[in-house]
């Protein structure tokens, strides 16, 4: 069990919702990377979601675009990445997981990518372009790897009929996209968000109709809006975490 179920499974326990957030890697530099991971930790986070900074990121929003263009322009890579996540692992717990496109996988070479994220303590991997029957190589390398993250598998309202074959031996949470469209865009949710939920769950075992929520484009905006300001990102973690379990 690794970082990711160890924190679903206390959470469950106690009858409480996960709270996820999403932050681009490098922003507003490295070492503001890992305060705020630092501090989002000590508010009591339950899950961070790790963006690591990708050209075309043609499945996140304008926020998120621009905040993985700003990085790359501050020099942010994937070994910057992990040499942080290193660091943080001295002194910090909190489960990580990285949500990255599969060319930078590639680029860094599958197997290799699978025991330096094992070795620096990654515990999840998000991938938005990498669809299930494509996933071979990469479950290979994770399955041959200790300690490795696990793979955690995205679901939308289009995808009913594959959902049995996506979520199978599926691990830590299911990311269920909700709405129609990019992520952080004024999209409407999807009519029958509340049945297609029950259907992921039905088949997962993994979660209640809703088990917790992420934000991502919300929680990069508040951060520029306060130049990463980490009190700010504590009060609006903890502010958040006590009403989404009232």
């Amino acid at each position: 069990m690794n970082r990711i179920e160890k924190r679903m499974e206390e959470l469950q326990n106690k009858n409480e919702k996960a709270f996820v957030t999403y932050m681009t890697a490098g922003l507003p530099d490295m070492e503001g990377t890992k305060a705020l991971i630092k501090a989002q930790a000590e508010a009591g986070i339950d899950i961070i979601e790790l963006g690591i900074p990708f050209s075309d990121p043609t499945a996140d929003g304008p926020v998120i675009q621009d905040a993985s263009y700003r990085s790359i322009c501050k020099g942010t890579n994937l070994k910057g990445v992990f040499a942080a996540v290193e660091e943080v692992r001295k002194d910090c717990d909190v489960p990580l997981v990285f949500m990255m496109y599969y060319n930078t996988i590639l680029y860094y070479g599958v197997d290799a990518f699978a025991r330096k994220c094992a070795e620096v303590g990654v515990d999840g991997l998000i991938i938005p372009d990498l669809p299930k029957e494509e996933q071979f190589e990469l479950v290979e390398a994770l399955d041959n790897t200790e300690n490795a993250p696990i793979l955690i598998q995205l679901v939308a309202p289009v995808s009913a009929d594959r959902i049995p074959m996506i979520l199978e031996n599926a691990r830590g949470y299911v990311y269920c996209v909700s709405s129609m469209g990019v992520t952080g865009q004024a999209a409407h949710f999807h009519k029958n968000v509340r049945k297609y939920l029950e259907n992921v769950k039905a088949v997962s075992g993994l979660k209640d109709t809703i088990d917790g929520c992420i934000v991502g484009t919300h929680f990069i905006e508040l951060m520029e809006e306060n130049n990463y300001d980490l009190d700010v990102a504590k009060e609006y973690i903890r502010t958040f975490k006590r009403e989404l379990n009232a």
